[in-house]
């Protein structure tokens, strides 16, 4: 069904999010930091991101910010996945170009719902 790229330092959100992802039955590649994603998408461009704001060095929103302004990765859907569940933060991911902003704890429907829309599954 295609691939998703996991940008999460933290274990147990990754475990929680690859479940749902391959629950239905799309592949699994796992970034900790965003200098690992970046560097994971030049070589495999995944079909969607889900991405953290809170990562070692640089934020998901810058990350998510750079994978819209390049060409070949611009029309990737970006998933961010945040314990920053403000209005505010919600706007600003959002500006940042990502498709779609969902707070942690992830809501199981509502994440896999998100994702059968953003790849048209």
């Amino acid at each position: 069904m295609g691939k998703a790229l996991i940008v999460d330092d933290s274990s147990t959100e990754r475990e929680i999010i690859s479940k749902y992802l391959t629950q239905l039955g799309i592949n699994i590649s796992i970034a900790k930091s965003g200098e690992e994603a970046l560097e994971k998408i030049k070589s495999d461009i995944p079909d969607l991101i889900v991405l953290d704001v809170v990562l070692p060095g640089r934020s998901g929103f810058e990350i998510c910010r750079e994978i819209k302004a390049e060409g070949a990765t611009s029309k990737i859907p970006v998933i961010i996945c945040s314990t920053k569940g403000t209005e505010m933060d919600k706007f600003w991911g959002m500006k940042q170009g990502a498709d779609a902003y969902l707070p942690k704890p992830i809501d199981q429907e509502e994440f896999i719902r998100t994702v059968k829309q953003l790849i048209k599954a």
